[in-house]
């Protein structure tokens, strides 16, 4: 390599002889030499100082696993029929941003949130939810698309639900998490809150979720009511239908999983059960091995206001398909994150 400080001490040394040289020509040819040496030398440290940072290389430094934020770029497709912003299926903008919030208050397990918990076995997932600022096409978006389903002739079957609301709206299921909102009858309230496909990986269990890309389009869908903080008459009024579903797209089961005491859902850090969690009892039954069942964990059934729990080895699952699954890991790098 170049020794820059090196090569200074010769030209300085070069500089102070040419000085001393000329001492016997007078003093005002001294003082000219000596104006234009400090010309050459300024000259020469510009050089010095480029020379030398071109050599230096920076390190790469790799972000700490225990602190990594994981940030996921989220489209909204509001499927509605007809009505002004703001009314009816055609949720406001504001419902959709706190939608967003809340589900990072329960991923984050934000402190002063209902998404926070003092569980001995709850953690911050470290996982962001983003409305896309960029969309398939390169131009600035706000994440939300509205479509008039009164305007558009769908002749896909309703009961491939993902396929049929993904003809109105669908982008590009490996760089954007696609969230629908379906304008279902005021009779499917509380019967019919959100549905999601899982992901392509090598995890335990992944067949007991609904397969999505290549099989049907992918994401999550939620029924308007209960998408977002309103003040619908219903135990999901709060949000948690969305904090549910997207756990399922990123490989959680329900803590139950098949029904099976022995594995359940792969995380050992949640009460073994063998049946659907619903209410919010104010005191837990025993699951299969005489441990109370986590009534407080997103994957139940539980009601909205009783929830607030992912536990370390769930977040280990999601994290092992954000790193791992081919439709998962490649969200973290989606343009949609940024501004054009």
């Amino acid at each position: 390599m170049w020794d820059g400080r090196k090569a200074f001490k010769h030209v300085r040394r070069f500089f102070d002889s040419t000085a001393v040289n000329n001492l016997a020509v007078g003093e005002k040819v001294l003082f000219k030499i000596k104006k234009t040496n400090r010309y050459l030398l300024i000259i020469f440290l510009v050089l010095l100082v480029s020379c030398e940072s071109e050599d230096i290389v920076e390190p790469i430094i790799e972000p700490d696993p225990e602190t990594k934020i994981y940030r996921i770029p989220v489209v909204v497709h509001v499927i509605h029929l007809g009505e002004p912003i703001g009314e009816g299926h055609n949720l406001s903008k504001e419902r959709i941003e706190g939608q967003i919030r809340i589900l990072n208050e329960d991923y984050r397990r934000k402190e002063g949130t209902r998404g926070f918990n003092t569980h001995p076995n709850g953690g911050d997932a470290r996982i962001e939810f983003v409305l896309a600022k960029s969309a398939p096409d390169g131009t600035r978006t706000d994440g939300i698309i509205r479509i008039n389903a009164n305007d558009v002739n769908n002749p896909v079957n309703p009961s491939k639900r993902f396929d049929y609301y993904a003809y109105y709206s669908y982008w590009d299921p490996e760089k954007y998490l696609n969230i629908w909102t379906e304008p279902l009858p005021e009779s499917a309230m509380d019967i019919v809150l959100g549905s999601a496909t899982g992901p392509e990986t090598d995890l335990p269990g992944v067949e007991l979720l609904l397969p999505g890309e290549p099989h049907q389009s992918e994401g999550v869908l939620i029924n308007s009511p209960h998408f977002g903080e309103s003040a619908i008459d219903s135990e999901y009024n709060l949000g948690r239908t969305l904090t549910h579903e997207v756990g399922h797209y990123l490989g959680l089961l329900h803590t139950w999983g098949g029904g099976d005491c022995e594995n359940n859902d792969y995380c050992d850090d949640t009460p073994a059960v063998s049946n659907p969690v619903f209410g919010c009892p104010a005191e837990a039954s025993p699951g299969c091995d005489g441990q109370e069942i986590m009534i407080e964990n997103y994957m139940n059934y539980t009601h909205d206001r009783c929830m607030n729990t992912f536990t370390n080895d769930q977040i280990s699952r999601m994290h092992y398909v954000l790193e791992n699954s081919p439709g998962r890991k490649t969200l973290l790098n989606s343009p949609g994150l940024d501004k054009p």
